[in-house]
Parts: structure tokens; sequence; C-alpha cells
């Protein structure tokens, strides 16, 4: 029987105030062996993978973080502006990654350093698009935009 990737997360460490860990135990154990389509993968391809993945890992823990958190603002500012660009525009997706931007940069004022203020302004110049291209003319009135 498949196991439920789903169910929920237990609650933070007892005792030490960390969070529990993520999805698949985030213990740096392997993860399943199988491709897309239900293939296998073979030992060589096993161990490649998790050296790759080792290695993604310690170029992660090299960054600086406030530098990971920027680029993780970015990828909501460019999702935003993906599904504001389509044809009907996705206003919904659109306002949910501004919205997330927007707490995420809410929540680390003054600690991003250099990115903070263009990151700021992107996400202004977003909150502007969204609210220009949910008014134009001859778009139809939707709920919660």
């Amino acid at each position: 029987m498949p196991r439920n990737t789903q169910a929920a997360q237990p609650g933070p460490d007892e005792g030490t105030g960390r969070p529990a860990a993520p999805p698949g135990g985030g213990t740096g154990q392997s993860a399943p062996r199988q491709r897309r389509g239900g293939q296998q993968l073979s030992d060589e391809e096993m161990r490649l993978a998790e050296a790759e993945l080792d290695a993604v890992r310690e170029q992660l823990l090299r960054a600086p973080v406030e530098v990971v958190v920027a680029n993780h603002a970015m990828g909501l500012w460019e999702l935003a502006a993906l599904h504001l660009s389509q044809q009907p525009p996705g206003l919904s997706e659109a306002r949910l990654a501004i919205d997330a931007m927007s707490a995420m940069l809410d929540g680390v004022t003054g600690r991003l350093g250099e990115a903070e203020r263009s990151l700021g302004e992107g996400l202004a110049q977003l909150q502007m698009a969204f609210v220009q291209i949910a008014n134009s003319p001859g778009r139809p009135a939707t709920p919660g935009t």
C-alpha cells in the first residue's frame, strides 16, 4: 500500500524548540528509488543523485542566508509576474504570490541587506500592476480582486 505523503507533520521537537523534520525526515537519508513512470533507479544513479544533493546542501550552507531568502522572494516576484502576464491574467494566483512576498518582506525588514530596497520596489511595482490589470476597462468584475 502506498505511503500517505500528505500526513500532518508533528509539532516542534519536544524540549528543543526546533521545528519537526520536513517530509522525508530531513536527515539526508535516501529518497525513494523510483523515477517518474515507476522505473527504479540503479545503485549508481542513486549514489550520483545523493552526491549531487550533498553538494547542493554544502553550497546552501556556505551562502549567506540573506541572499538565499532574497532569492526566494525573487521567485515569488517572478511567479506573480508570470500569472499577471497570462491571457487572461491569473489574478488569484498572482495575488497569492504577491501576498506571500509581502508577508516575507514584512517579516524580515532590516535583515536582507542590499537586496531589500530593490525587493520592496519590485513588490510595489507588482502591486500597482495587479491593481491596473484587475481594474482594466472591459474586464469583468471578479470577487476578491
